[in-house]
C-alpha cells in the first residue's frame, strides 16, 4: 500500500480562534439602530433610547440632570433679555430638568427669608417691645405654590397639547421652559425686602411682564401649530393664571408695612395688657390719616406704606 502526503490547509495552523461567524440578522452599528424619539414626533422624553433604565427607574432621568452651572446659569440669564423668538432650539438644547428644579426651590427660599426678615423688620418698627415669632406656614404656602405653577402646570399642558394632537416638544422642554421663566422672580423676591411699597409693586409688574413675555413668545407658536385655531385661546387662560400667580406673590409675600399705634394707650384691668386706640376713647382716631375710613386707608398703606 503507497502513501500520499497530503499539505495541511495553512488556515488550519490559526486554530479554532481565526475561524469568523456572520450574522445576517442585521448590524447593531448600522442605521436601523433607534437612539430616541426625533424631532418630528417628541412626543414624551427627549432621547429615551440612552436610558439604561426603565421609565420609573433613577437612571432614566439622569440623563436630564447631567449639566454644569455655568449652562444653568447661562439659560437662567437669557430668560431676562429674551432675544431669540425660539429659547427652546437655541438654549435648550438639549433641555434639562435640573435648572428648573433650582430655580423653583431657590425661589421658595427666597420668597420665604426675604418675606420673614422684611416682616420681623416690620415688626420691630411697629412694636419694638414685642418679639416676632416666624411664620413657617409661608414656606408651606410658597412650597405648595411654586412647586405646583413651575412644574405641574407645563406637565399638564403638555397633556392637553398631547390630546389635542400637538406634538411640538416635549414634556422635559415644557417644564425646562416654566421652571426657567420662574428666575426672574428670584430677584424680585430679594429686592422686596426695600421698605417702599410702590417700588415692590413696580417690581412685581416688571416680573409679571417680563416673564410673561417669555412664556407668550415661546408658548404660542407652538399653540399656533395645531390644526384647531380655537387651540390658541389657551393663551388666555396661561394669562390669566400668571397674573394670579404674581398677585399671589405680591400679597402673600411682598405685602407688609409699619403700623403707627393711633390713639391713646389705656390699660384695663383684667384684660392681661395695655390696650392701643380704644374706640371710644379720648382723643382715640379710629381712622386713617386725613380722614381716611378703615379700607381706603389700608389700600393707601398697601401701595405707599
Amino acid at each position: 500500500m503507497a502513501y500520499v502526503a497530503v499539505d495541511a490547509d495553512d488556515r488550519l495552523d490559526e486554530g479554532p480562534e481565526g475561524l469568523q461567524f456572520k450574522s445576517f440578522l442585521g448590524d447593531d452599528n448600522g442605521n436601523g439602530t433607534q437612539t430616541g424619539v426625533g424631532n418630528t414626533d417628541r412626543g414624551y422624553l427627549q432621547n429615551e433610547g440612552k436610558a439604561p433604565g426603565g421609565f420609573w427607574t433613577v437612571e432614566y432621568y439622569q440623563p436630564f440632570f447631567d449639566v454644569d452651572t455655568k449652562t444653568v446659569l447661562y439659560r437662567c440669564y437669557s430668560t431676562l433679555l429674551p432675544s431669540s423668538t425660539d429659547f427652546i432650539s437655541t438654549h435648550l438644547n438639549p433641555a434639562d430638568l435640573y435648572g428648573p428644579f433650582w430655580t423653583c426651590t431657590t425661589l421658595i427660599f427666597t420668597l420665604f427669608l426675604s418675606s420673614s426678615l422684611a416682616a420681623s423688620i416690620t415688626a420691630y418698627l411697629s412694636a419694638p417691645g414685642e418679639g416676632y415669632d416666624y411664620d413657617f406656614g409661608l414656606l408651606s404656602i410658597a412650597v405648595t405654590i411654586v412647586y405646583s405653577y413651575g412644574l405641574a402646570v407645563p406637565v399638564l399642558l403638555w397633556v392637553t397639547l398631547r390630546y389635542l394632537r400637538v406634538g411640538e416638544w416635549s414634556v422635559v422642554e415644557a417644564v425646562a421652559l416654566w421652571g426657567y421663566a420662574m428666575f426672574v422672580w428670584i430677584p424680585v423676591s430679594i429686592l422686596a425686602v426695600i421698605p417702599v411699597p410702590i417700588v415692590r409693586w413696580v417690581l412685581t409688574i416688571a416680573a409679571f411682564l417680563l416673564s410673561g413675555y417669555f412664556l407668550t413668545r415661546n408658548i404660542y407658536p407652538v399653540l399656533a401649530s395645531a390644526e384647531a385655531k380655537a387651540t390658541r385661546l389657551i393663551i388666555i387662560l396661561l394669562a390669566v393664571l400668571h397674573a394670579a400667580i404674581a398677585l399671589t406673590f405680591q400679597l402673600l409675600f411682598f405685602s407688609y408695612y409699619v403700623v403707627a399705634p393711633k390713639g391713646p394707650v389705656i390699660d384695663i384691668p383684667g384684660t392681661g395688657g395695655p390696650i392701643v386706640g380704644v374706640p371710644g376713647a379720648a382723643g382715640n382716631d379710629t381712622t386713617a390719616e386725613g380722614g381716611e375710613g378703615p379700607v381706603s386707608g389700608a389700600v393707601r398703606r398697601m401701595l405707599f406704606g
